[in-house]
């Protein structure tokens, strides 16, 4: 029998997955486009109206509408790669293609108290304990607040959390802010963490965060910090939260072509005033359940359209933000881990390059650390999937299997001292010990050991600390905040 000789083998580098195809992108992305050249969307933001107008949108009172042409020049001005830096300006995350990383998300009503398991309102010390966990966990790559603390200067509470957060960890911080005032305060700190505010562009270790809110409405919140950003040369994360049967219509492929539409708002502006500014797009996409009307952050649905914006993003060839690691469950449960795994791994699958809420539990409602932790267990295995398998002369080991030969055993073998290691991922809160041993060792569930390691972190663990001097500094700018925000 003739050998087979293959001329043109492809290697499968990665373990992902495609729900549409590049004509239904293409298709789901023209649709937006016609959204906003068509429908439009109304701005509430004078300086931002006066940005499109000139990028040579149709302005007429605070209903914009946008040329094909103006949307495609925009998309096409983006970067398809944003670098993100640590605190002490080191490359940490490169945005791009289908690299993946992930972390816990912003603005949580609730909190669950790590050492009572009361569920209760956010404090201050409580983002500090965020950005600890967060320091210290392999697997998750930024920060965000989970959560906004109630024990400040409400109006305050942004620069607060930023505060606190960026003493407590060296990751990047994608953080959000109430108002422009607030952000040029953020943005201040930042800047003298950096080392100076051409430091800061050139090395980014933080993000700004905007919401616009569906459908087509772009608050002057929302869309000054897009214009901010371009001006002042940073990184924005522009995501619009949509949800299917509520703010948009029913079927998904609506939902999508709705959101992508309220991204490229922002999208337009950020570009026309600097070309090529670092711009991530996506958010979280799901539906409203008919049933309890709760924004779902665990069904199908949710899955479904996660992996599609990035899809459609990718063949935009912009950077996505993504949404995993959450659950609709109220407490740490299997729910709650089913729920998480479903979706980290889909949104790795995806090629999601920026996957936020990482810690989200009662749908959004409350951040957990417990969930967190969990979190960062489920990303460690997720990864080992994603690796995929190896296939070259040294991993196929005809050489060993013939050495070994029938009935031989591979422990001994150099070859296996050389590779389980690599090949093998180990777990540290899941359980593969067998029955007597899983009980002499205390019988304890996944939960119980999630709250021990997530309680000793905070015991133990200590972020990189920052200069006396530095810490002074920031400690003037928050106080800045205080009396600005008495006098007014």
């Amino acid at each position: 029998m003739e050998r087979m000789v293959r001329s043109n083998y492809k290697i499968n580098q990665k373990v992902n997955f495609s729900s549409l195809s590049e004509e239904e992108c293409e298709k789901i992305y023209l649709a937006a486009v016609e959204i906003l050249e068509r429908t439009g969307a109304v701005v509430h933001d004078e300086e931002t109206l006066e940005v499109l107008e000139d990028a040579g949108c149709w302005v007429e009172g605070e209903k914009v509408r946008f040329p094909s042409g103006v949307t495609q020049a925009a998309v096409n001005s983006a970067p398809s790669r944003v670098v993100f830096c640590d605190r002490n300006g080191d490359r940490s995350i490169i945005a791009e293609g289908n690299n993946t990383y992930y972390g816990p998300g912003p603005t949580n009503n609730y909190y669950i108290d790590p050492m009572t398991g009361e569920r209760r309102k956010p404090k201050k010390e409580d983002k500090a304990d965020v950005a600890k966990t967060c320091d210290y966990l392999p697997n998750i790559d930024f920060v965000m607040d989970l959560g906004t603390p109630d024990d400040v200067t409400i109006s305050l509470s942004d620069i607060h959390s930023f505060d606190a957060m960026i003493r407590n960890t060296t990751k990047p911080i994608f953080h959000w802010g109430f108002d422009i005032d607030q952000y040029e305060d953020i943005i201040e700190m930042a800047a003298v963490v950096a080392g100076g505010m051409e430091e800061l562009q050139k090395n980014p270790f933080i993000a700004l965060y905007s919401e616009p809110t569906p459908p087509l409405i772009h608050s002057k919140e929302a869309i000054a910090k897009a214009t901010y950003a371009g001006k002042y040369k940073l990184p924005i994360i522009y995501t619009p939260c949509v949800m299917s049967g509520g703010t948009t219509p029913a079927t998904l492929a609506g939902t999508l072509a709705l959101g992508i539409a309220d991204s490229l708002v922002g999208l337009v502006a950020n570009q026309h005033l600097n070309k090529g500014n670092p711009f991530i797009m996506g958010g979280v996409y799901t539906i409203m359940d008919m049933n309890s009307t709760v924004f779902s952050y665990g069904s199908p649905e949710f899955l479904a359209l996660q992996s599609g914006i990035a899809e459609v993003a990718h063949h935009m060839g912009i950077p996505v933000f993504g949404t995993a690691g959450c659950t609709d469950s109220c407490t740490l449960d299997g729910q709650a881990a089913g729920e998480a795994a479903m979706s980290i791994l889909t949104a790795a699958q995806s090629g999601a390059n920026l996957v936020h809420d990482v810690g989200y539990t009662e749908y959004g409602s409350t951040g957990s650390l417990y969930q967190l932790v969990m979190g960062d267990e489920i990303i460690g295995m997720v990864k080992r999937i994603m690796k995929g398998i190896k296939v070259d002369k040294e991993h196929l080991a005809t050489d060993v299997i013939d050495e070994v030969g029938p009935g031989g055993h591979f422990i001994a073998q150099d070859h296996t001292m050389k590779h389980f290691k690599d090949e093998t991922w180990f777990p540290e809160l899941i359980n593969r010990q067998r029955y007597p041993g899983w009980k002499n060792d205390g019988g304890t569930t996944m939960g119980e050991r999630v709250i021990d390691k997530t309680q000793k972190i905070l015991k133990e663990h200590q972020a990189e600390p920052l200069s006396e001097d530095i810490l002074k500094r920031l400690d003037e700018i928050v106080e800045n905040a205080e009396k600005r925000n008495k006098d007014e």
